[in-house]
């Protein structure tokens, strides 16, 4: 959408609302208009159709904050074809000779009236000259879409860290005409009508408008013989195999980025980038801390007597195994630290928190039963609920 058509177009008559209207009544409006001009709603309907897009586009405009304040002041400079303060009807005051824009906006070469306003429209109206804007790329010019897919790895590769090879299917550069859209053997040539640049400029009146080039449709450039396979667009469906590299730590539902490897862009656009959404599966034994995702989890059941007693035990870890010292006197349930031995990246390690918890046999021999009620007598002076009742009368 060019400037020009920020001028010539009132949005909010397209909506049916006053230039004063809310944010909230103008959704409403466009949901309203919407529901009865979609196309689902008016099969074969071309006028509908044409304004459905009106109103869509008018939302586009009205609906973002920073387009709104942007096309207000521009229909406010231009009201009624022409400028402000009485320049009405497209013309300056004393003819257009020796008319400097600077006298009347101030300061157009850096930037124009306000940061992100009408400087930046100038810039667009009047084809950037005495502005030092770059000039623009071809308006066909289109950055690739982003791509997503997801990946499963174990619980080993996403503490660890791996490289893990994928199968895609998506669009990708086509490989017979290698992304130019032109059969082999030719080549595109040059927009003659835009000198490939895409743009075509206008005048009308005292200003010159930038548009895209209709003959090329703003690439820039032709194609007399387009590629059979990917008719011209560059860009065909395919498989690839890549390679993500998923760092160590990785936790479920992270997304890894993998930059440039999404849609092909169209007309010298970068492409788009990959997200690969990693989910992993649980362990049998290992789990991941709540308070710190570097540090690994592990529950060892254990008897009583090894915590009454004391005792030491060989616990596994990722890589092996460790001996553990439990001190006599130990409740159950206590957690103690295995230095060094969670996740490991390149800031430091993590640990990894082993809680003891007493495995309580479903059945005793006669010999274990005579012990334990040995065992209960010989301890019956010890009563481990009596600052439970306290406090009851």
């Amino acid at each position: 959408m060019t400037q020009r058509d920020w001028i010539e177009k009132d949005f909010y008559r397209e909506l049916g609302v006053s230039s004063e209207a809310t944010g909230e009544e103008i959704k409403k409006a466009y949901r309203k208009l919407a529901r009865e001009l979609h196309p689902d709603a008016n099969p074969g309907d071309a006028q509908a159709e044409a304004r459905f897009k009106t109103v869509s586009e008018a939302y586009g405009v009205l609906s973002d904050d920073k387009k709104r304040k942007e096309y207000d002041e521009t229909r406010a400079l231009f009201a009624g074809g022409g400028m402000p303060g009485g320049f009405g009807g497209g013309g300056f005051p004393g003819g257009a000779q020796g008319f400097d824009l600077n006298d009347l906006f101030g300061q157009a070469q850096g930037g124009g009236a306000g940061a992100g306003g009408l400087g930046d429209i100038f810039g667009d109206i009047f084809g950037g000259q005495g502005g030092g804007r770059r000039r623009p790329p071809p308006s066909g010019a289109r950055r690739g879409a982003d791509v997503e897919t997801e990946l499963r790895i174990d619980f080993v590769q996403a503490v660890r860290g791996a490289d893990v090879p994928i199968r895609l299917s998506s669009p990708g550069r086509c490989d017979r005409c290698g992304g130019t859209g032109a059969k082999p053997g030719s080549t595109p040539r040059q927009c003659p009508t835009c000198n490939g640049v895409g743009l075509v400029s206008r005048s009308q009146g005292a200003f010159a408008f930038s548009e895209p080039c209709r003959d090329c449709r703003g690439t820039g450039r032709l194609i007399d013989d387009p590629c059979p396979e990917c008719g011209g667009d560059g860009v065909s469906t395919r498989t690839r195999q890549l390679t993500v590299r998923v760092p160590a730590g990785v936790d479920d539902g992270n997304k890894v980025r993998l930059k440039g490897q999404g849609e092909p862009g169209r007309g010298g656009a970068p492409a788009g980038d990959l997200y690969v959404t990693v989910h992993v599966t649980p362990h049998r034994l290992f789990g991941r801390s709540s308070r710190n995702a570097d540090d690994l989890t592990l529950t060892v059941p254990v008897t009583y007597p090894e915590l009454a007693l004391g005792s030491t035990l060989t616990v596994p870890t990722l890589e092996s195994t460790v001996s553990l010292r439990i001190p006599a006197g130990t409740t159950s349930g206590r957690t103690f630290r295995v230095r060094g031995r969670g996740v490991e990246r390149k800031s430091g390690k993590g640990d990894l928190l082993v809680t003891v918890e007493v495995a309580v046999p479903k059945s005793l021999d006669d010999a274990a039963t005579e012990a334990l009620q040995a065992y209960a007598e010989a301890t019956k002076g010890f009563d481990p609920r009596a600052d439970l009742l306290r406090d009851i009368r």
